[in-house]
């Protein structure tokens, strides 16, 4: 099985592990189909521009697992994660996908609630009198 080439993604607080294939382009997240684990066609189109940057559409069996955070930082894992793999497979797609932006980490999250406060940046309000 030397022909497996694996990576991990992260987004917001979602993990994503991914296992790419040679094969006929069949995509499975957590054990469902592509379409069912990801309802919108634009959370499709995420997750398949890497495939799309190396023109492999159709030359891989993609297999992934996520957890944590919601549908749209779990394909945002998932995406990053393919395109790791993809380097990993073929180090000669690095500079494509590079500068298609698909190997930054994106490093936004959610702000942390600060003590005194109702939310991260919310005050309660102010009273004259």
């Amino acid at each position: 099985m030397s022909d497996t080439y694996t990576a991990t993604g992260r987004r917001k607080t979602a993990v994503a592990r991914v296992w790419l294939t040679p094969g006929t382009g069949n995509i499975q997240i957590n054990e469902e189909s592509f379409e069912d684990a990801l309802p919108t066609l634009t959370l499709q189109g995420e997750i398949l521009e890497p495939l799309q940057v190396a023109n492999l559409r159709n030359k891989f069996d993609i297999k992934a697992v996520t957890k944590g955070g919601g549908v749209n930082g779990q394909a945002g894992a998932i995406r990053l994660a393919i395109a790791r793999s993809l380097i990993v497979a073929d180090p000669e797609l690095r500079p494509a996908l590079k500068a298609a932006g698909l190997l930054r980490r994106d490093p936004r999250a959610k702000e942390r609630k600060k003590p005194g406060q109702p939310g991260a940046r919310k005050r309660f309000q102010f009273s004259k009198r």
